[in-house]
């Protein structure tokens, strides 16, 4: 595994560091991955698969662009109301943002200097992950947000923009943070049910995208104490399947579904999002 960064959240608790945060590959922490003073509270993020630059989104309003020694490259300035959570790639290669107020997706060009939104306001109560078919659709699964609002649901867009499935997915143990789509086209989703229980259900759900079958459960060693979990990253190179939480990163054999253990502890985490950077 390459080194890898990991965004974590200030925190309402005093948790997190609202800072991005290095990792070697065996784990050890380098240290920021960035010092720059743009970077707030951040939340999503994703390699850009064309350029290898980190978009990552900071703070209540921005999304920046950086090389791998923490340089930024492009910044989306200020946008008042943009409230930006998970981040993504789409196929055509712009960066898609969830918008957690308006409940919907926005997509930026590569260079974060023009968008536009990909779905309509209110789509989903609060959006906890989304990700794109290789047919064009778009799944964005639908969590309980910080004030309990929301529900527990994936819904289907055509590429237009229109919903097609409104609950694809019935599974009375779903409750996501965030979702990606496999190279077979398998939603991958973590989830922590109920969300926010000091007892909740850490694991990771996978179903059949046009049936929403659930197909496997992964779940974490209970011995590791693997908590609140946030974003997960499928990395085909190495068949890992990482999940950033509560003071640790680990990660699970994706192929075969075995738990693989810790890759990163640090006390205070708060992790948002995950990302292997190229080597």
């Amino acid at each position: 595994m390459s080194r890898f960064i990991v965004s974590s959240a200030s925190g309402s608790n005093g948790e997190g560091y609202g800072s991005v945060l290095s990792f070697s590959s065996d784990g050890q922490l380098l240290g920021s991955f960035s010092e720059d003073e743009r970077i707030s509270d951040p939340r999503g993020m994703s390699i850009g698969p064309e350029n290898g630059l980190a978009y990552i989104n900071s703070g209540p309003d921005r999304v920046l662009a950086f090389n791998q020694d923490g340089v930024v490259v492009h910044d989306s300035g200020n946008i008042s109301g943009l409230d930006p959570g998970g981040g993504v790639f789409a196929p055509d290669g712009r960066f898609c943002v969830t918008l957690r107020r308006r409940g919907t997706v926005f997509a930026f060009s590569p260079s974060l200097d023009r968008g536009t939104v990909l779905l309509p306001d209110n789509s989903v109560p609060f959006p906890r992950g989304f990700g794109f078919g290789s047919d064009s659709r778009i799944f964005l699964s639908s969590g309980i947000g910080p004030s309990g609002e929301g529900d527990n649901s994936i819904a289907v867009f055509a590429g237009a923009g229109e919903q097609v499935v409104p609950r694809l997915v019935d599974d009375p143990k779903l409750s996501p943070l965030d979702l990606t789509v496999s190279p077979g086209g398998n939603l991958v989703v973590n989830s922590e049910w109920p969300f926010g229980a000091p007892n909740a259900q850490v694991s990771v759900r996978e179903y059949d995208s046009s049936t929403g079958e659930l197909l496997r459960v992964l779940t974490p060693d209970p011995r590791i104490g693997f908590a609140r979990p946030r974003g997960l990253r499928l990395s085909i190179d190495d068949d890992r399947l990482y999940c950033v939480g509560k003071d640790h990163v680990v990660a699970y054999e994706y192929s075969s579904g075995k738990f693989l253990g810790v890759r990163a502890e640090l006390s205070g985490l708060n992790g948002q999002a995950v990302a292997v950077l190229p080597n």
